[in-house]
Parts: structure tokens; C-alpha cells; sequence
């Protein structure tokens, strides 16, 4: 069988790790050319070898990129297209997900999730969308949105705005450019298995090395979102095998419908969380290094 993406030419935001990375290896198996950002040139550098090794495909672009400056954001598609002479698909995958309630929120760390999860894809969308219809080509986009857009935990309040805003930008977009044949649709992930996330739940809930044995009890499927699966199912919306759909938002999500309760959490509310609201704004580290 022909690989799904073969001849296309793909750009990842935010692909030095996590999902990102899992869409980078997976498109890179199914024949695409692969651009990817990132901020760390360290990271990128050592997925770009990481594949070449592998004789998995060409071997992908990296683009050091910090998509919180809007040049950067869109700057990081036109080098994709001064590289490959074109671009056919889009993935957003970059995300901010330092924490902050509706109540210790400050306006800085609200514009730095406003940024991040929206302007960024909005800016990225925006130049891959005018290179395609320019060319008069049909495309691909997919954006990693989160279940915390249907509303999210208390203690994500900036992270949930900026997300549902994504839903909305998703559904705007595909229903201004269907009929350029722009196929964009986002995809809701849930509790995910990733590196930034054992660093997340590390700092900000005081986990040990125990917690995602602890989370998977939790859900009724046994076990969080797994990058690899979640990737498939990325280059499948990529390709032309998920035929005419456009304007979705799919749920992505473990079953679980409500916070884990973790050992000496109160219900429903993860570990730590309490202390920081009543602790304030201190207690969250909002400049924590992001996801890149």
C-alpha cells in the first residue's frame, strides 16, 4: 500500500517533542517531506538525526522558530516554502499549558497563552491558506486543540480560553476555504502521556514517578493518550484517506470526563492544586519553560 502522505510537503509547529514529534516520525514513515519547529536547536537537531538513522524517510527540516513572535509564526511557513517550493499541510502542535485560575491569572501570562495557542496558529494558518490558494491547491490542516476547550479545570483558565478560541478559528477557517478545497479540522486531546507532561504534573502537582500508573487506573480505558496513536490519527486527517471531512473538532480522550482524583488530592482536583490558589500567584512558576 502507498504510503498516506507521499509527495506532500508537511509543516509541524512545535515538533521537537510530545505529539509534535510523534506527527514528525509519522509523516516522515508515510512520505512526506517534513518541516518542524521549535525552539531549541539541541532538540530539533537531534529528532532530525533520530530519523535520518532510521531510514524512515527523508529526512526532516527543522525550523528554530519562537512562535510567540508573530514574524516568527509566519516566517516559519515561508521558509518552508522557500525550502520545498511549496506547502500542502499544516499541523499546530505547539501549545502553553503553565497554569493559572480565573482568580491569579495576570494579564502577562494571559496574552503569553493567547499568543501561543491561538495568534500562533491563526498566523500559521494564514500563510499556508495564501500559499494554497494562490497556487490554486488543495491542503490539509490540522489543529491540536484540548478537551480543556470545552471548559477545562479551574486551575487552566487561560489555556481553556485560548483553546476554545482555536475550536472556533478551526471552524471559521474551514468554512471561509472549503471551496478552495482547504480541508482543516482540530482534534480535542485529552490527558496525554508526553514528556512535557511528566514535567507538568511533576511541578505543578508535586507528583513522583508513580503518577501516570496512578492516572491510568483512573480511566476506563486503563491508560492515558499514547503520542503514537494520537499521531496515526493526525496523518490520517492529513491524507487524502479521510476523504471530505472538514470543519470537525474530534474528542480525543482517555474517557475521562472529570479530574483524576490523585492519592492526597481532594476529589476531583488534582494534587497541589489547592495550595496554589490559596498560596496566590506566587506559587505558580508562570515563566516555567513552555512546550516547544
Amino acid at each position: 500500500m502507498q504510503p498516506l502522505l507521499t509527495d506532500k510537503v508537511l509543516l509541524v509547529s512545535g515538533g521537537t517533542q510530545g505529539v509534535g514529534a510523534g506527527v514528525v516520525r509519522a509523516a516522515v514513515r508515510e512520505g512526506a517531506s517534513v518541516a518542524f519547529t521549535g525552539r531549541r536547536p539541541g532538540a530539533g537537531q537531534a529528532l532530525v538525526d533520530e530519523l535520518a538513522t532510521e531510514d524512515a524517510g527523508s529526512p526532516p527540516l527543522f525550523v528554530q522558530c519562537d512562535l510567540s513572535d508573530p514574524a516568527q509564526a509566519s516566517g516559519s511557513v515561508q521558509a518552508v516554502v522557500d525550502h520545498f517550493g511549496r506547502i500542502d499541510s499544516l499541523v499546530n502542535a505547539a501549545g502553553l499549558t503553565t497554569r493559572g485560575t480565573l482568580l491569579d491569572t495576570d494579564a502577562a501570562l494571559f496574552d503569553e497563552h493567547i499568543a501561543i495557542n491561538l495568534r500562533a496558529p491563526f498566523l500559521t494558518m494564514q500563510a499556508a491558506v495564501r500559499d494554497l490558494t494562490e497556487r490554486k491547491a488543495p491542503g490539509t490542516i490540522v489543529n491540536i486543540i484540548s478537551m480543556a476547550s470545552h471548559g477545562g479545570q479551574p486551575y487552566l483558565s487561560p489555556y481553556s480560553a485560548a483553546k476554545a478560541g482555536l475550536a472556533g478559528l478551526t471552524r471559521n477557517a474551514a468554512f471561509a476555504h472549503r471551496w478552495d478545497r482547504i480541508r482543516i479540522n482540530g482534534v480535542n486531546i485529552g490527558w496525554t502521556q508526553t514528556e512535557g507532561e511528566d514535567a507538568i504534573q511533576r511541578h505543578f502537582h508535586s507528583a513522583d514517578d508513580s503518577w501516570i500508573e496512578q492516572a491510568g487506573r483512573g480511566v476506563p480505558m486503563g491508560k492515558l493518550g499514547q503520542v503514537d496513536e494520537i499521531a496515526d490519527f493526525i496523518v490520517f486527517l492529513l491524507s487524502d484517506r479521510s476523504g471530505v471531512v472538514t470543519g470537525s473538532i474530534i474528542d480525543w480522550d482517555p474517557g475521562r470526563r472529570r479530574p483524576l482524583r490523585l492519592t492526597h488530592s481532594t476529589p476531583h482536583q488534582p494534587q497541589g492544586a489547592s495550595d496554589a490558589r490559596r498560596r496566590g500567584p506566587s506559587s505558580l512558576d508562570h515563566r516555567t519553560p513552555r512546550p516547544s
